[in-house]
């Protein structure tokens, strides 16, 4: 019976601890606050499983794919940006020679041009130099038969200043010794 009045008596205390204060404590109720405690557990796992871990599921997966897809085409990306500056660079290489060949050309074509026109120019110097020449050679032929005219004119005219008789094949032969030096 002892058992029996120390349990009562534990009661007792419970119940007038509920009715001071905190009903959850009272020890009667520690049945159905388990109860109740085990159905919302189970309520909020099933609505945990069934609605809200799909949908978080399907959100991840979705976001996984996403990320995938984005990584797969940067990669490729990567890749024709690559190939393209391969294609440049191969391009440039490609025109730099084209344009040494050009350069190349341009300056064989202009180098024939410039032999062609010196040529041309030295042709041309040339015909005027012996234009020049027979020029020079038939004012110095008409200067010498000028000079000896003159100077015969001269001499018959200074011979007959002089008083004395003015011969002309004398003064001839004079001038022209006089001339061959």
């Amino acid at each position: 019976m002892a058992t029996t009045t120390t349990t009562e008596a534990a009661t007792e205390v419970a119940h007038e601890g509920a009715k001071a204060g905190m009903p959850q404590l009272d020890p009667t109720h520690f049945a159905n606050q388990i109860f109740w405690l085990a159905v919302t557990l189970v309520l909020i796992f099933f609505v945990l499983k069934l609605v809200a871990l799909p949908r978080i599921g399907g959100t991840l997966a979705t976001r996984r794919g996403t990320i995938i897809n984005d990584l797969a085409a940067a990669e490729e990306l990567k890749q024709k940006v690559a190939a393209a500056e391969n294609a440049y660079n191969e391009a440039l290489v490609s025109a730099r020679a084209e344009a040494g060949k050009i350069v190349t050309a341009a300056k064989a074509d202009i180098q024939l041009d410039l032999n062609a026109a010196i040529a041309k120019a030295d042709a041309e110097i040339s015909a005027k130099a012996e234009e020049s020449a027979g020029r020079i050679g038939e004012i110095r032929a008409g200067a010498q038969d000028a000079i000896s005219e003159v100077a015969k004119d001269t001499a018959g005219e200074l011979v007959a200043a002089l008083g004395g008789q003015s011969d002309t094949a004398s003064i001839t032969a004079a001038v022209n010794a006089r001339l061959k030096g």
